[in-house]
């Protein structure tokens, strides 16, 4: 995990190569991106979690 001055050095590449006035929208979209992927897996955990839990008329199988 970067420290202190790594961080600062990220930041300042961040800046120079994307400008300071793009810097919102992308952090915009990356959030949004975070927020649908979080969205994404709790669907499929609960699609798998539902199909994982048997019928109550189905027979044990042997």
């Amino acid at each position: 995990m970067p420290g202190g001055p790594e961080i600062w050095i990220i930041i300042a590449l961040a800046v120079v190569l994307f400008g300071g006035s793009r810097l919102p929208k992308i952090a915009r979209n990356l959030g949004r991106a975070q927020g649908e992927l979080k969205k994404g897996l709790s669907e499929g955990n609960a699609e798998v979690s539902k199909d994982d839990k048997p019928e109550g008329n189905a027979a044990p199988q042997a």
